[in-house]
């Protein structure tokens, strides 16, 4: 476990420090270095610094430090998922499907980096040559969130690094420790000084105006909220930096008639309670056709009631806490003003006496549009159940949210998957599953939810730049 930052392969320790908690408890873990404005600053001279070899070497070269940090992260798979469960409060077997999950990336990328190709265009001219050559963009830093603290940073680096950027990580404050040890790793399988850094802070607004205001970092890739995404935008306004914004969601998931209901509750408990609701492509908003909606409600209060609260660590444990107090609050405010206006807890609803910051897995019935649990995101583990009618009501209201991340929706007519698939604001789609995460295929959204993609050989754009070569011959 380091507690240092990681800057030009070197570990420092600065003046101040901050206290990492276990959620579980609140028990202080470990106290971390702090990193400013000069701690920062020294990062991206450092990796300005590494560019220009790191950029030039091949890309063979490229993917075998990958591969070596892959295979070491997959070697220390008990050690670092405990330290993400105890710094996030994720089930042990979460976190270790999440270890796995952000390797898959390094492993990736690490073979996709040498599929960078060029083109070759006819000219319009017999005395010229037309070439584009792809770059890569240069420095880059990677603002990350706590809800997959060590998947969410390989997701971003692995790509970069794959095709020659270096690379500043600022990790959420919540969770720095799973930074720290992939730094740790990173070190170990030989990347140059300079390539990977990592200045865990508790002053984010400090650090992310360095990240977004110098003129050595040319990309920022973000994942977190809309409002702060919104925020990053505007301070890398003035040097017109390449971004990538992976941000809020508000996912539907609806269920058709002629759903297979096991298989549709099935999706719902993955979609749903997956990191007690903290992921940004949770299930929000349940809709269920009429003739099936009391079903479905009983079969998911069911399998609901039997989900099991607890510490991370310890076996058989399926939801953890929420990551701080403040999310404990949003929850126990969105339920409230939801029973308030008429909806019924048919489980939970409300706070649990597990630890100080568990909320009861819950399901909500009778939930209309008019509550606060429509519009803003939960990050919690609620499910709010809302009853349609026909097929055009209910894709007018999966769609009214101001963001667009993830869908999912369970029916058996194909014409009717097709109609729904390509109607659904959202840029991903899961039909008859709850489950779309994978290291080949492109994670992003439109609309507030951002843009750019993460994963799949899409996943390289964003941190390359074209370069068009005109060759004049002569005679």
């Amino acid at each position: 476990m380091r507690t240092s930052a990681y800057i030009n392969g070197q570990w420092l320790e600065t003046d101040q420090t901050f206290s990492v908690l276990n959620p579980y408890n609140r028990r202080e873990l470990a106290r971390v270095s702090d990193c400013g404005v000069e701690e920062t600053e020294a990062a991206i001279d450092a990796a300005a610094a590494a560019f220009p070899s790191w950029s030039t070497q091949t890309a063979a070269h490229r993917s075998r430090r990958l591969r070596s940090w892959c295979e070491l992260i997959r070697n220390n798979l008990d050690e670092l998922a405990t330290i993400l469960t105890q710094e996030q409060g994720k089930p042990l077997a979460e976190a270790k499907a999440e270890i796995k999950y952000g390797a898959s990336f390094i492993e990736w990328f690490a073979e996709e980096g040498k599929r960078v190709y060029g083109d070759t265009i006819p000219s319009s001219s017999k005395d010229n040559r037309i070439v584009v050559i792809n770059q890569p963009v240069g420095v880059v830093a990677a603002i990350t969130p706590w809800n997959f603290p060590s998947a969410m940073i390989t997701r971003k680096v692995a790509p970069a690094l794959a095709v020659g950027c270096t690379v500043v990580v600022k990790p959420a404050e919540d969770t720095p420790l799973s930074a720290l040890a992939l730094a740790d790793l990173a070190h170990q399988a030989g990347f140059p000084p300079g390539v990977f850094n990592v200045v865990p802070c508790a002053r984010p607004e400090v650090v992310g105006r360095v990240l977004t205001q110098s003129p050595k970092v040319r990309k920022l890739s973000f994942t977190g909220s809309t409002a702060v995404g919104k925020w990053l935008m505007e301070q890398c306004a003035g040097t017109l930096k390449r971004l990538s914004m992976e941000l809020g969601g508000n996912a539907p998931f609806i269920v058709f008639a002629d759903a297979d209901l096991d298989a549709a509750v099935d999706g719902a408990m993955a979609a749903k309670y997956r990191n007690g609701g903290q992921t940004c492509i949770c299930a929000n908003r349940f809709f269920v056709h009429a003739s099936v909606y009391d079903e479905f409600v009983e079969k998911l209060a069911t399998k609901t009631r039997k989900l099991k609260l607890g510490d991370g660590q310890k076996a058989g444990t399926e939801v953890g806490p929420l990551i701080n107090s403040a999310g404990l609050d949003k929850v126990i405010r969105l339920v409230e003003d939801a029973r308030s206006k008429g909806a019924k807890a048919v489980v939970g609803g409300g706070a649990s006496d597990v630890g100080p910051q568990f909320y009861q897995p819950t399901v909500l019935s009778d939930v209309s549009v008019d509550m606060d649990v429509f519009h803003e995101e939960i990050f919690g583990p609620v499910c709010s159940v809302y009853k349609f009618e026909t097929e055009t009501e209910v894709i007018e209201q999966a769609n009214a949210t101001r963001v667009g991340l993830a869908a999912y929706f369970y029916g058996q007519n194909y014409s009717l998957i097709w109609r729904v698939a390509e109607a659904l604001e959202f840029g991903m789609v899961g039909i008859n599953t709850g489950r779309i995460s994978a290291a080949q295929a492109p994670f992003g959204g439109i609309k507030e939810s951002g843009f750019g993609r993460e994963g799949s050989k899409y996943g390289l754009d964003d941190f390359l730049v074209k370069k068009y070569l005109c060759w004049g011959l002569g005679h």
